[in-house]
Parts: structure tokens; C-alpha cells; sequence
């Protein structure tokens, strides 16, 4: 590892602390108000307007709430996929039917998430999606996102860049989160968007842009 590449790392490490800190310092009320502005702002992107199939996830503790964006993308017909965490930190996908479809699945001690029970669909399933809703802790104007770490989101881009998948990738975080500078190292790949409870950010891709398959 280069000099650079591990001043990086500990520059990440520094920044999820201060973020953490900082959300564990919010109310169930305030994730609350959030959870509701935040799939207003999200519903109104093109990307999710137009969308067949939306690869997401289950918020946990204080992120940025995703339970009512996942309904409402439901009861807009939108096939909704969201993970399942691999003893390996990759993600297999299962489908959303409402939230009596979730478990809650303790990994090793490290974490509870709340999964889909139903049908496992297999790690590329996320490759058939229009758009990926990414978890994380900070963006950058560069679109480049923090995540928590574990690495399960960087083998999701990889994938659908081998696949050749095009889908919109947009990272749903707090306000506070939108930053100056993410550090980087050379696996980590941007995002197209950021929705927070105030509003919507792009990073370099036009709300028409098209999806996989479509005529370029």
C-alpha cells in the first residue's frame, strides 16, 4: 500500500467517526421528519420516476429513513430489491413486498438488519436494476461517496461495471453529509446523485440519461 493510499484510508476513518458522531446525536423524531422529506425530494427524480426496478436497502438506527421511499415505490409498481448480507460482505438481493416481508438478521455480532425473507436472487440480480439507492456517510462534489467500510457497496459498483450495467447510483444522506472532499482510494467509484431531506444534488449525469439496454 502506498503512502498516500494508507493516509486516505486513516482520512476515512477519521470522517466516519465525525459523521457517526454526529448522527447518533439525532432524535427518533428528527430521523423521523427526515425519513418523510427525504422520499419526497427522492420520488421526484426522473431516475426513480421512470424506474421498472429499484435496488435500495433497510435503514438502520439513525441513517436517513427508507421505509416510507420503499413503500412508495412499491405502490408506484416498482419492483423493489434490497440486500442481503453474505458472511463475505457481498450482497445476494431479495424482493420488497412491505415490511412484513423483512426479518431481522443479526450478522455475527457485528450488526442487525432488517433483510428480505422470501426468494434469494443472486448477487447480479442488482445488475437489473434502473437505479441503486447506496447507503453511506458523506459525498463530495465529485459525486465520490464514504461509505461505513465494509466494502459490500464497492464489489455492488464493481460488478455492475463488469456487467456493463448503467443504472442511476444515487447516495440518500442528511444535509450536513453533502462535504468538501471525501478521501479516495483507487477502487472507489462516484455516484450520479445525492438526495438529502432538503434537496437533490448531480454529479455529472443529465436526469435523462439512459438506462441499460437503451439506445446510445
Amino acid at each position: 500500500m502506498r503512502q498516500n493510499d494508507r493516509a486516505d484510508e486513516s482520512d476515512k476513518r477519521t470522517l466516519r467517526r465525525e459523521i457517526l458522531r454526529a448522527r447518533d446525536g439525532l432524535t427518533a423524531d428528527d430521523v423521523r421528519e427526515n425519513a418523510s422529506e427525504l422520499a419526497r425530494q427522492a420520488l421526484a427524480l426522473p431516475e426513480l420516476a421512470d424506474a421498472r426496478t429499484v435496488a435500495a436497502y433497510v435503514s438502520v438506527g439513525s441513517e436517513p429513513g427508507t421505509l416510507a421511499l420503499l413503500d412508495a415505490l412499491r405502490a408506484r409498481g416498482v419492483r423493489v430489491l434490497l440486500p442481503v448480507l453474505l458472511p463475505d460482505n457481498d450482497l445476494d438481493w431479495g424482493t420488497y413486498t412491505g415490511e412484513a416481508s423483512l426479518a431481522r438478521v443479526r450478522h455475527g455480532g457485528r450488526m442487525t438488519l432488517l433483510e428480505p425473507a422470501g426468494e434469494r436472487l443472486g448477487a447480479d440480480a442488482v445488475t437489473e436494476a434502473d437505479a441503486v439507492l447506496l447507503p453511506g456517510l458523506a459525498v463530495d462534489a465529485r459525486g465520490m461517496r464514504l461509505g461505513r467500510g465494509g466494502g459490500s457497496y464497492d464489489r455492488v459498483l464493481g460488478r455492475l461495471h463488469r456487467a456493463g450495467a448503467r443504472p442511476a447510483l444515487v447516495v440518500l444522506l442528511y444535509g450536513s453529509e453533502v462535504v468538501g472532499r471525501v478521501p479516495v482510494e483507487p477502487h472507489d467509484r462516484p455516484v450520479h446523485a445525492v438526495v438529502t431531506p432538503s434537496g437533490v444534488r448531480r454529479f455529472g449525469r443529465p436526469s435523462g440519461a439512459e438506462r441499460p439496454g437503451a439506445p446510445s
